[in-house]
């Protein structure tokens, strides 16, 4: 298997410029994709739903980059107007993105899901997101998802990590 066909017809109906990488299933979590492809963490970024606890029912996909936390309990509860917010679970994430952890991406979501994605990732002239499977990546330029309907560059959607003691 390779990238989900649907995230493919997605980018390329946007008339997107991509690279699809391939990527062993076994190594498709972050961590273990940079260091067996030799991709600093600073490159690669991550697509997490995010569910609300209290209410029920509001989510969105947030993008970050791998060496950043997302805010969960500040920006992205703020944002969506909940009192507590979550990491969804992988059953969620599968049922509402149609897309497994390790392989989740900002593309072939449903309409009403939104994309916030962190203002940092916008700094670099590409970036690895997933592919839709955990059998592929995908490279591309950030720039290129600025005004797509449904995306949102969001400032401090994520935060820097503490400095190592």
């Amino acid at each position: 298997m390779t990238a989900s066909p649907a995230v493919i017809s997605e980018m390329d109906a946007l008339g997107l410029e991509y690279e699809v990488l391939p990527c062993d299933p076994a190594l498709a979590d972050t961590a273990q994709f940079c260091e067996a492809y030799g991709v600093p963490l600073e490159q690669s970024a991550n697509a997490i739903l995010v569910a609300s606890r209290k209410p029920e029912g509001h989510n969105a996909v947030c993008v970050v980059l791998a060496h950043t936390r997302l805010d969960v309990n500040g920006t992205v509860r703020q944002r969506l107007g909940v009192r507590k917010v979550s990491f969804a679970p992988a059953e969620l994430t599968m049922e509402l993105t149609g897309q497994e952890i390790g392989g989740v991406t900002i593309f072939g979501l449903p309409e009403q899901l939104p994309v916030w994605v962190d203002s940092r990732v916008m700094d670099h002239e590409w970036v690895i997101v997933g592919a839709g499977s955990r059998s592929a990546k995908i490279k591309l330029d950030p720039a290129q998802l600025v005004g797509l309907d449904g995306f949102e560059v969001v400032e401090n959607l994520a935060k820097e990590p503490p400095e190592p003691v």
